[in-house]
């Protein structure tokens, strides 16, 4: 999605969590970069794609909002998001015993 065709309300969002994250940065005493330039995002996008190709494995626990990626070269990724773990996660339903 372009900057185009996003709202003012949109804008003002991702502009609130850029600055958070990277105060948060600051408060650690690290630098922290943001890119929201189109061009920036596609680059950015396109790595994540490839990067995501590499997954040959999910470890999902969603109740600490909890996504371990595992790559093909045995390597693994966390992300942390209560979001995408949940979207990954398949719904257990209720108990039968």
């Amino acid at each position: 999605m372009s900057s185009d065709e996003i709202g003012s309300e949109e804008i003002g969002k991702v502009q609130a969590a850029i600055d958070h994250v990277l105060e948060l940065a600051a408060e650690l005493e690290v630098s922290g970069t943001a890119v929201v330039e189109d061009e920036a995002i596609a680059r950015v996008r396109a790595v994540l794609h490839a990067w995501v190709d590499t997954v040959t494995a999910v470890a999902l626990t969603p109740a600490f909002g909890r996504s371990t990626l595992i790559h093909e070269d045995g390597q693994h990724s966390t992300v942390q998001s209560s979001v995408l773990a949940f979207a990954l996660s398949t719904p257990v339903g209720p108990r039968k015993d």
